[in-house]
């Protein structure tokens, strides 16, 4: 299995209901590094699996439509917590529309997308589908 992984950044702002959230309850900030792994079992006759350089541009659109926002404020979130793992599916939910619009040119090699959102150092979550 090749992958192929590209990465960007993202700061949003935030909040969660409920207890287990504590002091996140309140609005606050949120800096997340994000890879994305685009997976497959073969390559092409060019040898590579996708366009590197159409996947880095089409992660930075993705995380570029949460960048800088109050996610309370965003419909599509309403009602949501919108968790580390939550906005990893998100996120891989698009990458998936983006492949399959053709978006990062000849990736029918792709079978498989991992979006990992770093909290820090020490702390991230994934989101695992098929495009």
């Amino acid at each position: 299995m090749f992958g192929v992984t590209v990465r960007d950044h993202m700061m949003v702002a935030h909040s969660f209901q409920g207890e287990l959230f504590g002091p996140a309850q309140r609005l606050h900030g949120a800096t997340f590094v994000v890879d994305a792994t685009f997976r497959g079992d073969a390559l092409g006759d060019d040898g590579v699996l996708l366009d590197i350089g159409r996947a880095a541009e089409e992660l930075r659109d993705a995380v570029a439509e949460l960048g800088y926002r109050n996610l309370d404020d965003e419909p599509e979130f309403a009602g949501t917590n919108t968790t580390t793992e939550v906005l990893a599916r998100y996120l891989a939910d698009g990458l998936a529309e983006r492949v399959r619009a053709g978006a990062l040119g000849s990736s029918e090699r792709v079978t498989g997308i991992v979006v990992t959102l770093h909290e820090s150092h020490v702390a991230w979550a994934s989101y695992e589908r098929a495009p």
